[in-house]
């Protein structure tokens, strides 16, 4: 199997955690997101949505989306289980993974997207200043709601490593370093948990 990697990204960063708590041997070729690498006609062939990751697999279907690609993953090395033993355990970490993508990451793309990084990568973007300042108070609002959860859970969504730890762990690590929104420093409960989850080996995949 193939994965197409951008480095940078957080969601390629989430499979790239998800192959490495699994074991998986996985070939990575790094696509230049910078340069269009992922436009080409060539790549849109394998992901209409020109977007990062897609993995290939060795008959060459390609699988777009992050968690689409851990659910195939999941499904053909279902141990150690990251997305859910029981039918419960689907069901909250089907949910908690949903609430990051919608209340944390959407917010903190719109607070990228208006920022200054991509204002001095895509200077002809036009950028709206009230969707940053709305997206860096939601991320903020949801950082508390985290630290809250924390100081009464270990994780985030079981009573174990799953899916939704990688998730938080890869946005606020990106929003962190790239868009200056780092969690305030008194969310001791999710500094806690980022430290250990960070600690894991699979953190530096």
């Amino acid at each position: 199997m193939k994965l197409y990697d951008a480095t940078s990204a957080p969601n390629p960063r989430r499979v790239r955690i998800f192959i490495a708590e699994k074991g998986i041997d996985v070939v990575l070729e790094q696509v230049n997101m910078f340069a269009g690498e992922h436009k080409t006609p060539e790549f849109l062939g394998k992901n209409p949505s020109g977007k990062i990751p897609v993995l290939e697999l060795d008959n060459g279907t390609c699988i777009a989306e992050s968690v689409a690609i851990c659910r195939y993953l999941e499904a053909v090395h279902p141990e150690p289980n990251l997305m859910g033993a029981t039918a419960e355990e689907l069901g909250l970490i089907e949910a908690a993974g949903r609430q990051l993508e919608f209340e944390l990451l959407g917010p903190i793309g719109a607070a990228w997207r208006n920022g200054p990084v991509v204002a001095g990568l895509l200077p002809d973007l036009e950028q709206i200043p009230a969707a940053k300042l709305q997206g860096e108070a939601a991320a903020r609002v949801f950082y508390r709601r985290l630290n809250d959860l924390l100081s009464r859970d270990e994780f985030l969504a079981a009573d174990r490593f799953t899916i939704v730890d990688i998730t938080a762990l890869c946005v606020i690590d990106f929003a962190t370093n790239l868009v200056e929104l780092r969690p305030d420093d008194d969310l001791s409960s999710l500094w806690r948990w980022h430290a250990a989850v960070t600690a894991r080996p699979s953190a530096s995949a």
